[in-house]
């Protein structure tokens, strides 16, 4: 492979350079100890040696100076020329003392410290206009003195970085450092955010983080979000909520998000790209409270999603008169299984007879209602429909049948004979057949036996 140019190589030598420079003027470490400070770790035992070697005869006494004491009053501990401290809290830190009579021998400050925790920094900006908020979590409590440093400064610029304190809040448990960001800065160009974290016990730097002002953009989320039902819609909701107080409409605007569910189901369903601060959900459960809450984005998409807003519960318009039915125990009318509808008694009449309550009787309500007769009608024209097709089926099958048996019973050759009509020519006198005029029952005809016509053909 080529090597590249010497232009190249100096300028990439340069760049190297550059960015070496940027990164030193750090330090992240310990805090300097002094030589008669001695460091206990949170939790652990600790032996406090008061000389080498100590007189036997002599006795040794170890006291503390109380923190606070204006006038130096001690505490007095133990005796001995060595002083086990077991299971070291953070008020065990002290200057502690031995001496045999009123005779000092030695004294040293002990530091109960813990090395600090690596911090992870996320940063944001809650509008254009607002300035830059770092941030960490700690999972336990910094030790007392403990200091937290950040630096932000441009990319690839060999120059100092604008330096900020940071503040740990005991309650949110977490590191919050606040950075200017001077008017008509790019949003564009890149920055760099180097954080340090250290005490007696340690130091630790975290990993330096590049942002864009455009790209840490996360809004508050909305405010003042409100369910409202709808009248005559059993299946819709009016969501309403109002933008943050940290965002300016008037330069910006903000898009929105909106998830939602009825209270039995435990999955949101979610509506994108809202561009009001009002929305209509069109699927709601009929007579089911509903949980609903929206989150804002910048309106170009930089940046990230805010939090969810809080909780906002509504339930869909319901009918009047269905909640009345509801409430109340008894009707005139009940629907029947067939469409139709049975008359009820009214409950008065299942009241007390207080004109004759000494021997009066109690009529018991009856739970059959009265049916309608049109169930009746139909129901028996049907059946009587029925039972006359069967009949009429059997009848014509059984002429069918006896037809068909008449005509397998006549005896071969009953009724075979063949009717001529008048108007046909008759034969000549050799092949003239006996005629017979003897048959009553053809008038007009010619009625020819088998026999005699046989005859005359021989």
């Amino acid at each position: 492979m080529a090597r590249p140019p010497p232009p190249l190589l100096l300028g990439l030598l340069l760049l190297r350079l550059l960015l070496q420079l940027a990164a030193a003027g750090r330090p992240c470490g310990p805090t300097g100890l002094s030589r008669d400070t001695v460091l206990g770790r949170l939790g652990a035992n600790i032996t406090l040696t008061c000389q080498d070697k100590v007189p036997a005869n002599a006795t040794v006494l170890w006291q503390v100076e109380e923190q606070g004491s204006a006038g130096g009053w001690a505490r007095q501990l133990a005796e001995g020329n060595m002083l086990l401290l077991r299971r070291l809290r953070y008020e065990d830190s002290g200057r502690y003392s031995c001496s045999v009579g009123s005779h000092l021998l030695r004294s040293l400050r002990l530091l109960v410290a813990e090395p600090p925790e690596t911090p992870q920094v996320s940063c944001y900006r809650r509008s254009h206009d607002k300035d830059i908020l770092c941030e960490w979590p700690q999972q336990e409590r910094p030790s007392p003195g403990t200091r937290a440093m950040l630096w932000v400064k441009r990319r690839f610029v060999a120059e100092n970085g604008t330096e900020q304190r940071c503040r740990y809040f005991s309650k949110a448990r977490k590191f919050s450092c606040r950075v200017k960001v001077p008017p008509g800065t790019d949003d564009t160009k890149h920055l760099v955010v180097s954080t340090c974290v250290s005490n007696s016990a340690g130091g630790s730097a975290g990993k330096d983080k590049i942002i864009t002002l455009s790209g840490v953009l996360k809004p508050d989320p909305p405010i003042n979000v409100t369910v409202e039902a709808l009248e005559k819609a059993p299946q819709r909701l009016r969501v309403n909520w109002s933008y943050p107080s940290s965002w300016d409409p008037r330069f910006y605007w903000l898009r929105f998000q909106v998830r939602y569910r009825p209270e039995p189901a435990p999955a949101f369903m979610e509506v994108d790209q809202v561009t009001t601060t009002w929305l209509d959900i069109h699927d709601a459960w009929h007579g089911t409270r509903h949980v609903v809450q929206v989150r804002a984005k910048d309106e170009f998409g930089h940046g990230a999603w805010s939090e969810w807003s809080q909780e906002a519960v509504g339930t869909p318009w319901t009918d009047p008169r269905d909640l009345t039915s509801e409430m109340e125990p008894f009707s005139s009318q009940l629907p029947m299984e067939d469409g139709t509808y049975g008359v009820t008694l009214p409950p008065e009449l299942f009241g007390e007879d207080h004109a004759n309550s000494a021997g009066g009787s109690v009529m018991e309500p009856s739970t059959h209602p009265v049916a309608s007769p049109y169930a009746f009608l139909v129901t028996g024209g049907s059946l009587l429909l029925g039972i006359a097709l069967f009949v009429g089926i059997v009848v014509r099958y059984r002429q069918m049948w006896w037809t068909n048996e008449q005509e397998r019973t006549k005896p071969e050759g009953e009724g075979q004979h063949m009717l001529v009509p008048l108007g046909l020519p008759l034969p000549t006198l050799n092949d003239t057949p006996l005629l017979s005029h003897s048959s009553p029952s053809a008038p007009g005809m010619l009625h020819i036996t088998h026999s005699d016509y046989s005859s005359s053909g021989q």
